[in-house]
């Protein structure tokens, strides 16, 4: 207890700068083995269909366009063809963990579904607890190897006590707690500029079009350390741009192997940018944010090449797909639109085991180790990063737990076009319990046992309806998800059985697994302070 005590004064106390935590690396020898730096770069909220390189309409991210050419991308084949049709086309498969934020990062980290992880949907401001300490982070793998380790941006799982990411193998953490429309910004996030933190005037409150919170405002953290509240949103992309670059420098400088993950704001809502045009339109305005998210990308991939180019893995996706209640402010699910669904009603993106919204856009970069300009037909995951990683930087994974990702390096340098045979959409909000297994796929087939649509942009919600037979879709033929398969058919029958029995697997799989449990009792004294009387804390 003493050394936890003397842990936590040493990082308040401080130590706002990069590597105040270096004294506690264990670092190898010389070894042969020069271990490769890693930046993970994962931006909110995104649709498939925003990437210029996954032929949008419009090209508005001319540097993830062109980082895609210089490495493995996420996209199909034939491209005319699939401007024209979007059915009869293979289309190649990485998908998020989960489609909401908290699932979907602790997935990234652990390498585990919620249902292992514990954590199946987001936390609060108010929320004591966050990732179980239990779970061991890709970040604490990396760290007890002699990794330099960073988190830059949005943080969500966890803000109160050891859940904080100092706490969970970073050395240094520059972001925010949770999503930027859970302070005193926008809620829900139709309106922008945010409206005024923490608002002067008692009648704002009452105000549909202001409805703010007034007892916390958005922090930004450095380390343990609030530097900033309410935060600036109109000028945090900068700021998340400037830090992430300070540490590449400065990891690169040390000559040890680093490992950043960088979690930006965009594209949530509210959309905030520096520079907006003064007539811009609800439409444009999304172009816009998603402009200058890509010249942020840029940037770091700008930095990387000029340091450590040869050295360094570059990964960027997206946490789930769009959210579509936001109407013109919501990405682009390209193809993937879920008709089925949205016939019914609701919104089939976020929220929702939908293809829209869990189906992402992924970028791997690597000069002269992954393979420019090439496409993969892999059903990859963004469970798969953990243990990847873990290979490629020849680290042990934690004992004693099942992982759900796959080592893709393979796949990766151009070796191997095998992923998943199986790949699992957990519940993320439109139907059913939250984390629970009900919709499987299995190569080219999906089966629904549990349908239902997020809240649209009209306002409708797609009823929750189970099905006793599932719904069996061919994303092959129909990646639309529009028709299901006639359940009397000979191809269901003899698909049906081999679902069933994945799901049954899995299921026995968890039952004996090392599990956690995710605290998400809320209480008023973990929210940030918002003091009038201290300036990082004023509203």
């Amino acid at each position: 207890m003493g050394g936890l005590l003397l842990k936590v004064f040493l990082l308040g106390a401080s130590l706002t700068g990069l590597f105040y935590s270096l004294l506690e690396f264990r670092f190898f020898g010389k070894t042969a083995f020069k271990r490769p730096n890693f930046v993970i770069i994962l931006a909110d909220d995104i649709g498939w269909g925003d990437l210029g390189a996954n032929w949008a309409e419009t090209k508005d991210t001319p540097q993830l366009d062109k980082m895609a050419s210089e490495g493995m991308r996420d996209i199909g084949k034939d491209v005319e063809k699939k401007r024209k049709v979007f059915i009869s086309f293979w289309f190649v498969d990485f998908h998020s963990p989960a489609s909401t934020c908290s699932p979907s990062r602790a997935s990234l980290l652990t390498g585990r579904l919620g249902v292992r992880n514990g954590v199946t949907h987001n936390f609060a401001v108010s929320s004591v607890g966050g990732l179980p300490l239990n779970e061991t982070t890709l970040a604490q793998v990396l760290q007890e190897a002699g990794y330099i380790t960073g988190m830059i941006g949005k943080w969500h799982l966890g803000h109160h006590g050891l859940y904080q990411p100092n706490f969970r193998g970073f050395s240094y953490y520059f972001g925010i707690p949770y999503s930027h429309d859970m302070g005193c910004s926008d809620t829900p996030g139709f309106n922008h500029p945010p409206c005024p933190a923490c608002p002067p005037a008692p009648a704002l409150l009452q105000s549909p079009e202001k409805n703010c919170y007034s007892a916390v405002g958005l922090p930004l953290y450095e380390n343990l350390n609030i530097v900033e509240q309410p935060v600036n949103l109109l000028s945090l992309a900068e700021k998340f741009a400037e830090k992430a670059v300070q540490f590449i420098q400065q990891a690169s400088d040390s000559g040890h192997p680093f490992f950043l993950y960088l979690a930006l704001t965009h594209m949530h809502v509210p959309l905030t940018m520096t520079h907006q045009s003064a007539d811009s339109s609800s439409q444009r305005l999304y172009q816009e944010s998603l402009r200058e998210m890509d010249n942020l990308v840029g940037r770091i991939k700008d930095k990387v090449d000029s340091t450590v180019k040869k050295n360094t893995f570059l990964w960027f996706t997206g946490d789930n797909g769009p959210w579509s209640q936001k109407c013109e402010l919501a990405g682009n699910v390209g193809p993937f639109t879920g008709l089925w669904q949205t016939n019914r009603g609701g919104s089939s993106a976020k929220q929702t085991t939908w293809e829209g919204g869990h189906r992402v856009p992924a970028i791997a970069y690597w000069p002269n180790r992954v393979p420019a300009n090439v496409t993969s037909t892999a059903l990859l995951s963004m469970l798969d990063i953990f243990p990847t990683v873990a290979s490629l930087a020849k680290v042990s994974l934690p004992h004693r737990r099942q992982f759900d990702g796959l080592d893709i390096s393979e796949v990766l340098f151009g070796h191997s076009q095998t992923g998943h045979r199986v790949l699992f959409h957990p519940n993320s909000g439109a139907a059913g319990n939250f984390g629970t297994l009900e919709t499987v796929r299995l190569g080219k087939y999906k089966a629904f046992y549990i349908t239902g649509g997020a809240k649209a942009c009209d306002g409708s919600l797609g009823p929750e309806q189970h099905h006793k037979l599932p719904l069996i879709f061919n994303l092959q033929e129909d990646p639309a998800e529009c028709e299901p398969l006639n359940s009397s058919s000979a191809v269901y029958q003899d698909i049906l059985p081999r679902v069933t029995k994945v799901l049954v697997d899995v299921l026995q799989d968890i039952s004996g697994d090392n599990t956690s449990v995710a605290d998400y009792s809320h209480d008023p004294s973990v929210i940030p302070c918002c003091n009038v009387l201290k300036v990082a804390c004023r509203c």
